[in-house]
């Protein structure tokens, strides 16, 4: 039985082609807000990393009513490292929006989201965003969509999909290009009539599938998904079907539905729907809510596997718990432990030390934001260079490739296949348009890519546009340079002085500013050679008759380097740590002494005589 009071819909993308904005406009033209009712752009996007970096990081679900019919919308992120949120995304839909813009084309991340939703059998609606660009080539880019669909051997079916033409930011949608229109009734015409309601069975036993949890300090924890058969009631009394068995006569303290960017309580909920609950403890993606007497659970949700890993250490620098209020061993289980709740494409480990966890991912950003997070949540820890993830094969050592697509000025070709070649990178497409900018296509190892982005933005003059797209594993490819240059560490614990850093400007760049407090072993700069440097930065002037302890103040330094998170993670070597607290970042070097460091290395250099 199909239910037409409701339809499910995915919007998927490439990063910054509209997504966030086009949900904006379908809430306020359902009539979601008040006539004058306040509304902050991009308000799906509620976390504050979201905000600043202007990308969405977790799906997140709404419900829009047009002419009665219930719309619930998932907007999911269209960055490649949080493929694990789409893929959960797509479970819980019936149809997906593609959007593309109008100028820039389907990119590498809109292969990746719509190759996942022609493998769920999804139906398509293109919609061209973007449309008023002034660099808009529109027929251009509906032609490689269609080249895109072929490639990724879509049915017959799916290749029929109707277009939208949209401009997301003023709100207005177009079924012909110059038609007239000034709101997006033609897109929500479009969904209702292309794009079927849920197949589901009212009179079966209930079948609840969880797919994202949510966290509410009012009633704890709140499980999201689909119910796709049967009815939930406050009343009944279900089994929860987790990994490891059924759990019987479990009840709910709440279910909701929703509308528009609100929870609405409820007594009861039928099949089809978008719904939450909360009540039922030790829950997580994946598990079942099913009937009491026969529990029939669903598959469990899969999702790629993590290609990138990062150690997590418990901080025991000389500045340890200057910062953070959690800062133990305990502390930091109990949070990368609870983030693999709600983050199913995150794994957590444990490793020889009790002191040390491995986590993986899908790649450096996703990293990123975790360690940001935690920060920002006041944790205090230590973490080490990502490291790729082999597997063995057949007796063979494979690892994990990326496609890498670049889209830089022509006077920079040369310099990006030299720096690529050298981190065992093959060029395999190369199309030059004569509008003075060239897109590249490159097959790498993931480890070549780790610490490229800085050094790519470096050498485009940040003229460079970089995406990359997981591309299955490959024979191990041996040995890759990294980073090129040493660093400059402080030899011991002071505070850094004007005169010291004087000393240092043909040495290298630092990354600190003079006052700053620092320790033994602490990594203060980048050298402009290879090698480390061991250096006295809190020497103070020698004072004498000659030499006045004023002279030095008219003196200009060179203001010092700064660092993202995200650049920190990228600059580290194998040896080297980056220390998160949530007021400073510091780099600085896994053995912090010198002496020790020094014969390590001479062991390291006789054992590969």
């Amino acid at each position: 039985m199909r239910k037409n009071s409701i339809r499910n819909i995915a919007i998927i993308a490439h990063v910054d082609h509209g997504k966030t904005t086009l949900v904006d406009g379908l809430l306020k033209q359902s009539g979601t807000f008040k006539a004058h009712q306040e509304v902050e752009d991009r308000v799906m996007d509620s976390m504050d990393l979201e905000k600043e970096r202007g990308i969405t990081i977790t799906a997140k679900n709404t419900a829009v009513f047009y002419n009665d019919i219930k719309i619930n919308i998932l907007d999911t992120p269209g960055h490649a490292d949080f493929g694990g949120e789409v893929e959960r995304s797509l479970n819980l839909v019936d149809g997906a929006l593609l959007l593309v813009d109008s100028s820039e084309g389907p990119l590498p991340q809109t292969r990746f989201v719509l190759k996942k939703a022609l493998e769920k059998s999804l139906p398509i609606i293109l919609v061209i965003n973007k449309i008023d660009r002034s660099d808009a080539r529109i027929k251009e880019v509906v032609d490689e969509v269609y080249d895109l669909f072929i490639d990724l051997d879509a049915s017959d079916n799916q290749i029929e999909f109707p277009i939208i033409y949209t401009n997301a930011k003023e709100g207005i949608a177009h079924k012909e290009l110059n038609s007239e229109s000034d709101n997006l009734i033609p897109l929500f015409d479009v969904i209702l009539k292309n794009i079927q309601g849920p197949e589901v069975l009212d009179e079966n036993k209930s079948q609840f599938l969880i797919t994202s949890l949510d966290y509410d300090s009012y009633v704890g924890q709140i499980a999201v998904g689909r119910l796709n058969n049967g009815n939930l009631s406050m009343n009944g009394t279900y089994a929860l079907c987790t990994f490891d068995g059924n759990i019987k006569n479990q009840k709910f303290s709440a279910l909701y539905t929703f509308q528009g960017l609100q929870k609405v309580q409820v007594e009861e909920v039928s099949s089809g729907d978008i719904i939450a609950f909360a009540g039922i403890e030790n829950i997580s993606i994946g598990d079942t809510i099913a009937d009491n007497e026969n529990p029939e659970p669903l598959p469990r949700i899969e999702v790629d596997e993590p290609t990138v890993s990062m150690l997590f250490y418990v901080n025991n620098s000389p500045f340890a718990g200057q910062d953070g209020k959690f800062l133990t061993t305990r502390h930091l289980s109990e949070r990368l432990t609870k983030e693999t709740y709600s983050n199913v494409s995150l794994q957590v480990s444990l490793t020889d030390r009790t002191d040390v966890f491995e986590v993986r991912g899908r790649g450096e950003l996703q990293m990123a934001i975790l360690i940001e997070t935690m920060r920002r949540e006041g944790y205090e820890f230590m973490v080490s260079k990502p490291q790729v993830i082999k597997k063995e094969e057949n007796g063979k050592l494979l690892e994990p490739m990326e496609k890498v697509f670049l889209d830089v000025p022509e006077d920079k070709v040369g310099i990006l296949t030299e720096k690529l070649s050298a981190r065992k990178g093959r060029m395999t497409n190369l199309q030059n348009h004569g509008t003075g900018r060239v897109n590249l296509e490159f097959s790498i190892p993931s480890r070549g890519l780790i610490g490229f982005r800085s050094q790519f933005l470096t050498d485009t003059q940040g003229a460079g546009i970089m995406n990359k797209l997981f591309d299955g594993y490959a024979p191990w490819f041996g040995s890759i340079p990294q980073r090129n240059s040493g660093a400059l560490v402080s030899d011991r614990n002071g505070q850094v002085t004007t005169y010291a850093c004087l000393g240092m400007v043909d040495r290298g760049e630092l990354f600190i500013s003079v006052g700053t407090d620092v320790y033994d072993g602490m990594i203060i700069g980048e050298r402009n050679r290879d090698g480390d440097l061991n250096v006295n930065i809190t020497r103070e002037k020698k004072l004498t008759n000659m030499r006045a302890s004023g002279s030095d103040n008219t003196v200009t330094l060179r203001p010092p380097k700064q660092l993202s998170l995200d650049q920190y993670i990228e600059f580290i070597a194998e040896d080297e740590l980056v220390e998160v607290t949530p007021v400073s970042l510091r780099l600085r070097k896994m053995e912090l002494d010198q002496n020790k460091r020094a014969s390590q290395k001479k062991k390291e250099k006789y054992s590969n005589q």
